[in-house]
């Protein structure tokens, strides 16, 4: 896989966190040679569900004659 960040090469990796509501101590998650970027489960679904930017919701000049 390559980081989105640098491009660099990540491997999985075994971290650990506090107990969440699941009862599980650690987690695998992606990490970044270069950059140190960390990229779970959460965070790529996370970053699927935005929206896209659109050209038509930014303010339109006026110019008056």
């Amino acid at each position: 896989m390559k980081c989105p960040r640098c491009a660099g090469i990540m491997f999985k990796d075994r971290l650990e966190d506090l107990k969440d509501d699941t009862g599980q101590i650690f987690f695998y998650a992606y990490h970044c040679f270069t950059c140190g970027e960390i990229l779970d489960d959460m965070i790529i679904g996370n970053r699927g569900l935005r929206p896209k930017p659109t050209v038509t919701r930014n303010r339109k000049l006026l110019i008056h004659n």
